[in-house]
């Protein structure tokens, strides 16, 4: 579904001569400025960040770090993909096995950061249930997703292209 809204073209036509208008919001995130690049990133790893607590707590009796390797493998290559397709476009620029490459060599470091953070803070998490867990590994994952951003629109190529990775806007 959320592909389907950021493919529409700005102005559909109706079959009786009515002219829909897409809201402005809809039409500025479609658009292929920094901006709204990014905020289609933050999207798509909110939606990816749901289907890493799913599995994170589907898997925890395995452990957190068992856990934590499963959701970030399933949630890193569902990310990627909808990255390349609707957060860079660059589905026609970058095929599916580049962007696994480029989305997944930066989640290495994302997974290493992450695991740091959890045994660093068993303790706390521990005693805090596998969503204390979570919510450590997503305050760091909020701080390695700025990073992925950058690699992510300069590995794909954005709409600026590779040569031209800026975050404040063109």
């Amino acid at each position: 579904m959320a592909a389907a809204v950021l493919e529409r073209s700005p102005l559909p036509r109706v079959g009786i001569g009515i002219e829909v208008r897409s809201a402005p919001g809809a039409v500025w995130l479609r658009s292929d400025r920094t901006p709204a690049q990014f905020a289609r990133f933050v999207l798509v790893g909110g939606s990816a960040n749901l289907v890493y607590l799913g599995l994170f707590l589907f898997l925890a009796g395995l452990g957190d770090q068992a856990a934590n390797l499963g959701g970030v493998v399933v949630s890193t290559a569902v990310a990627n993909e909808l990255h390349r397709r609707l957060t860079f476009r660059a589905a026609d620029r970058a095929g599916w096995a580049t962007a696994q490459w480029a989305g997944g060599g930066l989640a290495l470091a994302g997974l290493a950061a992450t695991s740091l953070a959890l045994a660093a803070l068993d303790p706390w998490t521990a005693s805090a249930g596998p969503l204390g867990a979570v919510g450590v590994v997503w305050a760091v994952t909020a701080v390695v997703g700025v990073a992925r951003f950058v690699g992510l629109r300069w590995a794909v190529g954005g709409a600026a292209g590779p040569s031209r990775v800026i975050l404040g806007g063109r």
